[in-house]
């Protein structure tokens, strides 16, 4: 112990404040036999100790009349591998569409543009050799043209394919799995790092709380008197981005697209009128709920969203949260601590890790309120 000293007392102001240290092997590598089957941890809203249960309990915790609130956005196949005309591989990571006119506000979300777009934003490796006016070989027929610099060192890229965009990116696109799972895609993760309800092509990472979700518990939920709304956010390679400033002040946010229809915000603006809890099925879901209210109001449509929730943060819509267990120093983890208390929410982790709780993407939940 340092005598004399004046040792700051963590509240989450800091982005050191979000360490915590992982035993090895606590990270999941691969899903649960059967989605639902993860485990729950319950942190009560109103204090008390912690619960520790099954994620196909979530239908015992809520009530009938609440509203659950799901991201349908679903993953690309979006990692392409290939070769230069030297013969050395090569890798491209489609972020989003653009420089064609397509989805600027997601107008095409139910058309068949998104998925048939040609020039592309992404991410390119080896981003020194990959240089505007390079071309890659992902098949026959299916080659990848480098044709301008993009901000953050990306790529604006074209894909030139004999054929469906749609179906060259199905049939020879890889799922880009998460990098601490430190493995390639296989065939299970072609469902598994879906949610059951994915609808709309968009996301470069599963918004992972939904993973837990099967059609039967969805079923049950429903039959409790249990409204489901769907929103879309894409979710962007930066999830996986940790905070390098100490200042969370000196963090910026990446940016990521979100839509409500008209439906999604009706429904929602009715049930806070009525006094009825919102519960966002992960942190994907809160930013795209916060970043659509406009004086306490829930608006349609959509856009490009960079909000940083973290502590302290006033919520305007979400009453309830579930979510999985995020990286150290991530923005993820700063939302939830903001959503459920700092301190609290440390706890939880701290009471997850000795327990035995599988983190990560295809680890286990939590649900605070």
């Amino acid at each position: 112990m340092i005598r004399g000293s004046a040792r700051r007392v963590k509240d989450g102001s800091r982005v050191s404040d979000y360490e915590y240290d992982l035993p090895p092997g606590r990270i999941a590598r691969y899903p649960t036999e059967r989605r639902d089957q993860s485990r729950l941890l319950v942190v009560p809203s109103t204090g008390g100790p912690f619960e520790h249960r099954c994620f196909c309990d979530l239908v015992d915790l809520l009530s009938p009349g609440d509203v659950l609130v799901v991201n349908e956005s679903r993953v690309r196949a979006a990692r392409l591998l290939g070769r230069k005309p030297t013969g050395a591989p090569a890798e491209i990571l489609l972020l989003r569409p653009g420089g064609d006119g397509v989805e600027p506000e997601f107008e095409a979300i139910d058309g068949a543009s998104r998925d048939e777009a040609t020039l592309w934003e992404a991410l390119v490796r080896p981003g020194g050799k990959l240089k505007p006016g390079r071309s890659v070989n992902i098949a026959r027929g299916f080659d990848v043209e480098i044709l301008d610099s993009a901000p953050g060192g990306g790529r604006v890229v074209r894909l030139v394919v004999e054929g469906s965009v749609r179906e060259a990116l199905e049939t020879h696109g890889h799922i880009p799995l998460p990098p601490y799972l430190e493995r390639d895609d296989e065939p299970l993760d072609r469902e598994r790092y879906q949610t059951v309800y994915a609808r709309v092509p968009g996301s470069v990472a599963a918004p992972t709380a939904g993973l837990h979700f099967t059609h039967e518990l969805l079923d049950k939920i429903e039959a409790k008197g249990v409204e489901r709304v769907a929103v879309t956010l894409d979710v962007g390679v930066g999830t996986f981005r940790p905070v390098e400033a100490d200042d969370p002040a000196g963090h910026e946010m990446h940016s990521e697209r979100y839509f409500l229809s008209t439906g999604a915000a009706e429904a929602i603006n009715a049930a806070r009128a009525e006094g009825r809890r919102i519960w966002a099925v992960g942190t994907t879901v809160v930013r795209a709920l916060e970043s659509a209210v406009r004086d306490e109001v829930v608006g349609e449509g959509g856009g490009m969203t960079d909000l940083f929730v973290r502590p302290p943060y006033r919520f305007q819509v979400v009453d309830g949260l579930i979510t999985n267990f995020h990286l150290p120093r991530s923005t993820l983890l700063m939302l939830v601590a903001a959503f459920g208390e700092y301190e609290k929410t440390m706890e939880a982790y701290n009471a997850a890790i000795r327990e035995g709780y599988r983190f990560y993407s295809y680890g286990d939940a939590m649900v605070v309120g």
